[in-house]
């Protein structure tokens, strides 16, 4: 299957940190344990940069955050697409951030503390991210509805992750 596109149905991913890779580089796995992406955490950057990629190194999203932002803010740069944009929305009573994208922006709300998100267009849940779906430690599940953008709810994931540590 091709994990890069829109599928019909429901699709998990396991996104796991191995601390030991220089440059803080992980996979993104398949429900069924096998390589899906690859995060690559760029090293020589003047900002903390992640890159998605497919299996053939392809990339697929660019993960930062900008030099100058006024509130906590994450630039998701896709290829052929315009940016999308994840900010952290401060006045609200549970963690909550803003996407924006031109075809419909997501909401995300969720607990910082127990690393469960829920992203939503509108009403509609389009995606969910869980750390207590594996008990590996440091591992998210990630569940990306009918028809969403793979890629773009991992990078959401990715950048939900460097809020969580304050990078």
């Amino acid at each position: 299957m091709d994990t890069n596109t829109a599928a019909a149905d429901p699709r998990r991913y396991r996104m796991r940190e191995k601390f030991l890779d220089l440059g803080e580089d992980f996979t993104v796995e398949d429900e069924a344990g096998r390589p899906a992406f690859r995060v690559d955490g760029k090293v020589l950057t003047l900002r903390k940069t992640f890159v998605l990629e497919d299996l053939d190194g392809n990339p697929l999203a660019t993960i930062r955050k900008p030099l100058v932002a006024l509130r906590d803010t994450v630039v998701v740069e896709r290829p052929g697409r315009p940016p999308a944009t994840l900010k952290r929305v401060w006045l609200s009573i549970r963690p909550k951030f803003h996407v924006e994208i031109p075809d419909g922006d997501l909401e995300v709300e969720g607990n910082i503390l127990a690393h469960e998100y829920t992203i939503r267009r509108g009403r509609e849940t389009v995606a969910r991210i869980s750390k207590g779906w594996f008990k590996v430690r440091e591992s998210y599940g990630i569940e990306v509805g009918p028809g969403e953008d793979a890629p773009l709810m991992i990078a959401v994931a990715v950048a939900l992750e460097s809020f969580d540590h304050g990078e």
